[in-house]
């Protein structure tokens, strides 16, 4: 690995400069707790900005999809509709509550999950007699699915959408927040997200009952006594009061990131859309992407022999961090058994994909090094050939 530059990572914290002044507050007042002003804030902004009436902040995005199930009361023997192209605790929180997901492949305009496949699934799963307990739709690297098409398909069958919008911070769909769209949305604030608490997540609604379930369920199922009472088996999902201090400086902080990734994105569709082979995601008429990750694509037939793994070590070897497009859920060993209904969309993602460093923290002359590099691996690869003819 080449030590001599610093490294750049695909997605680091970026501070705003308030946090630690939110964090300080949480000492001095003493509350180093799942309780305090600092969280009550954060669900406040967070209600506010993704335009619901409830969010619950938790300890991790893995946790809210795990309290949403849970809310909705889906349980064993029940199926779960899962977009296969995500990362694994989207399918994880599936199995938690006892439940199977039925995965979902992609369609190529947005990367995200097909309603032609979905509804296709949803119809042998219900003529097999099987309770279809809920649709959880990705909006994968912060563009944002076709939920039009997904919510009309899950009214027609009565079954609740759930969006995994952990990459999706600040997307919007139709004018509306991803998140906010189905009957739960959920957010990440893991330390590579657009904004983050250094962990941690939220679950969010309309429906007071199921906020209420999310609580109940996230506080260790604590009945309402002065002794402690359970009737049902509760976690520990809680989000710190300290924490939430760093969620408050980062959601002063939002629309700037956002524009940030934006405009990496903007960087690297002007610097590598003419090499031969290469394409990006666009956003479809009416969604607005986050562009939490920026990723390219390599045909390599088009692109003379170049392959993605080829720019990928190429950038690692460089001390760049990047990595493939997600392994889909169902090319997972631990998945290998479950049910898919598949195109070969989010496989050839995968193959092909690339994931570049999209942080808000990025500086020009980094991204000037980053296409720079990727451009030199066309450029020996056409010298190659012209030798070899």
């Amino acid at each position: 690995m080449n030590l001599d530059y610093e490294r750049i990572f695909l997605s680091p914290p970026h501070m705003g400069g308030n946090e630690e002044k939110y964090v300080a507050e949480a000492f001095t007042s003493n509350w180093i707790a799942p309780f305090g002003k600092n969280l009550d804030i954060f669900e406040e902004q967070l209600c506010k900005r993704m335009q619901v009436n409830h969010a619950v902040p938790v300890s991790s995005g893995t946790a809210a999809l795990h309290l949403s199930l849970m809310a909705l009361g889906v349980e064993k023997g029940d199926v779960v509709m899962c977009q296969s192209l995500t990362f694994a605790a989207t399918a994880f929180c599936i199995n938690y509550v006892g439940a199977s997901p039925v995965f979902i492949d992609s369609q190529m305009e947005t990367w995200n999950m097909d309603p032609d496949l979905l509804r296709k699934a949803m119809e042998d799963q219900v003529a097999a007699g099987k309770t279809v307990g809920a649709i959880i739709v990705v909006h994968l690297y912060g563009m944002p699915a076709k939920m039009n098409e997904i919510m009309q398909i899950a009214a027609e069958y009565g079954v609740p959408v759930i969006e995994d919008a952990a990459e999706a911070m600040g997307s919007t769909y139709q004018g509306k927040q991803c998140g906010a769209i189905g009957d739960i949305g959920i957010l990440s604030f893991n330390g590579n997200k657009i904004i983050t608490t250094s962990g941690g997540g939220a679950m969010l609604c309309n429906n007071p009952v199921y906020a209420e379930r999310a609580r109940y369920f996230a506080n260790q199922t604590r009945e309402p006594k002065l002794h402690y009472e359970h009737k049902e088996v509760g976690y520990n999902y809680r989000m710190s009061n300290v924490i939430a201090g760093i969620g408050r400086g980062q959601m002063e902080v939002l629309d700037e990131r956002i524009e940030l990734r934006r405009s990496n994105f903007i960087y690297y569709l002007q610097c590598l859309s003419d090499l031969p082979g290469v394409s990006f995601c666009h956003e479809v008429p009416g969604s607005i992407s986050n562009r939490w990750l920026s990723a390219i694509l390599i045909d390599e037939e088009a692109a003379d022999g170049v392959r993605s793994i080829d720019i990928i070590e190429m950038l690692n070897d460089k001390n760049i961090e990047t990595r493939p497009v997600w392994m889909p859920m169902h090319m997972q060993p631990v998945y290998e058994k479950e049910i898919a209904y598949t195109n070969g969309v989010s496989q050839k993602l995968f193959e092909t994909g690339i994931c570049l460093p999209s942080g808000s923290i990025l500086k020009l002359n980094e991204l000037k090094r980053i296409t720079r590099l990727i451009k030199s691996v066309f450029v020996e690869k056409t010298i190659e050939e012209t030798v070899l003819r």
